[in-house]
């Protein structure tokens, strides 16, 4: 059986993708913190378009549709079911787009976890098998080369996506996203999980979003060694710990004194509690030696963190040119021309 093209292509070597469109755009001023729906494809898709480009320039081979929450249930909540498909049909143009303007791009449909999923009502499962039918038919309508489903903490419907993936014969890259509990919330483990998705065909599983590296990484590990098919790892960039294992928990333990309004850092006020450039370095160069080859970063990410993602696991993107030279720094650097009086003011600065 001939290998699909994203397997091929970790087979060869890793691949960058950049996630965490929603908190980004957020940032820049493109849509609404809560609410988080994919509007900018349609109210401003130069904004999209320049992000694609700039993670593109930091090192991301994939350029993801931004189509993340843009499914029929969250477009009901906030009273614009009619523009579901041109969002989605806009989203899909942009990225292929992108990715066709730089060549060994590769360019991915995406669906994600839909907040409805019961496990106890075939109703509520219909309905978001249906959503995950016609968002990956429209990616195959508009050239997608693969599709992410990611997001999951629901085994079932981490599976209804692979499911509605392969039924399109498009190759499936499947993400979980575990809450606090360690497991999925309906019950099985994450590495049964992932060894599942793999059995079912999904070419790549692993994780993404709500971890950072620190609780991340112990997982990576794991599901690298049950599966035998390609790992994803995009962690947030946060610093999630053992005691507060997602971003979703964490605490401000500095006491800011201006807490968020809704009573916790998550998703608004997380900005003391990210983590450094080089800690997602480290990440991606840790988990690469273990043999994971899919590398990103999910909410929370910056083209500099994409950047340093791809130059720890050898890659040189055209960002690179652009990476720090301490040796010309007027305070910490060593070139001949700095005088000796004005480093020293580092000591006392």
């Amino acid at each position: 059986m001939a290998q699909d093209l994203i397997t091929q292509r970790l087979d060869r070597g890793p691949l960058i993708c950049a996630e965490g469109f929603l908190f980004e755009l957020e940032r820049r001023g493109y849509l609404s913190a809560g609410e988080f729906v994919p509007e900018v494809a349609l109210l401003r898709p130069d904004a999209l378009e320049a992000l694609h480009r700039d993670f593109q320039h930091a090192g991301s081979d994939i350029v993801q549709a931004f189509t993340y929450n843009g499914h029929r249930e969250k477009m009901k909540v906030i009273g614009k079911e009619d523009l579901l498909e041109p969002l989605n049909r806009a989203a899909l143009k942009i990225a292929r787009k992108v990715a066709d303007e730089k060549a060994g791009n590769l360019m991915a449909g995406n669906i994600s976890n839909s907040n409805v999923w019961d496990p106890e009502d075939p109703v509520s499962q219909q309905s978001v098998r249906d959503m995950f039918d016609e968002m990956v038919q429209w990616a195959v309508e508009e050239g997608a080369d693969f599709i992410i489903a990611e997001t999951f903490y629901y085994a079932g419907e981490a599976e209804a996506a692979l499911e509605a993936i392969k039924a399109k014969g498009l190759p499936a890259v499947v993400t979980l996203a575990p809450m606090a509990e360690n497991r999925m919330i309906d019950g099985p483990g994450i590495v049964e999980t992932c060894v599942a998705l793999e059995q079912k065909g999904a070419s790549v599983v692993g994780l993404n979003c709500f971890r950072g590296p620190d609780t991340m990484l112990p997982w990576i590990q794991q599901i690298r060694d049950a599966v035998a098919c390609h790992v994803a790892a995009l962690p947030v960039t946060y610093r999630t710990t053992e005691q507060e294992p997602t971003f979703f928990n964490l605490s401000d333990h500095q006491g800011c004194g201006c807490p968020a309004p809704h009573g916790r850092p998550f998703p608004t006020a997380l900005d003391p509690l990210f983590c450094n450039r080089y800690e997602l370095g480290a990440f991606a160069r840790d988990v690469h030696a273990q043999g994971v080859n899919y590398l990103g970063v999910c909410c929370g990410a910056s083209p500099m963190h994409v950047r340093e993602v791809a130059m720890a696991v050898g890659r040189e993107p055209e960002a690179a040119q652009f990476a720090e030279r301490m040796e010309n720094h007027f305070m910490y650097g060593s070139h001949d021309r700095l005088p000796d009086h004005i480093a020293a003011l580092g000591e006392k600065a």
